[in-house]
């Protein structure tokens, strides 16, 4: 079994996944980080507000987000992220892409031989502390469900 890092992993690769998710939702409905942070732990992703609140403030000075403060609600507002136009387009191009990558990565891939399962390394300190085991796709392992 190949072992992959899972930090490496996350930085190069799961961000731009955590960032397209985001914007769909937003383009559903505002959205707000408490929110997102409970989204993507839903679909299996363990992230910290620390990696969230930056992300969602380059989303914003992307202009792909705007953001507007919640009134009358102490020192702490809870901020509202909705989908810009340019966010809009973005995600349209992104969610095309998305498409052409899934026929290609999953669909052709599928018409291949199975291949062995990767697992992904944790931080000695993360195994220590039960850190569940990921999959290449960032989803948790069957046993760690």
């Amino acid at each position: 079994m190949t072992v992959l890092d899972s930090k490496l992993l996350t930085r190069e690769i799961l961000l731009g996944f955590w960032k397209v998710h985001i914007l769909h939702h937003a383009a559903e409905h505002p959205v707000i980080g408490q929110w997102v942070l409970s989204e993507l732990r839903r679909h299996g992703y363990d992230i910290s507000p620390g990696t969230l609140y930056p992300l969602l403030k380059r989303l914003e000075r992307n202009g792909w987000l705007r953001s507007e403060s919640a009134v009358g609600q102490g020192k702490r507002r809870r901020r509202y992220y909705r989908l810009t136009n340019r966010g809009a387009a973005v995600l349209e191009v992104l969610r095309e892409t998305v498409i052409e990558l899934h026929h290609e990565v999953v669909e052709e891939a599928a018409s291949h031989a199975p291949r062995k399962p990767l697992r992904l390394e944790s931080a000695p300190d993360a195994q220590a502390s039960g850190a569940r085991t990921r999959r290449a796709d960032g989803r948790k392992s069957r046993s760690a469900r």
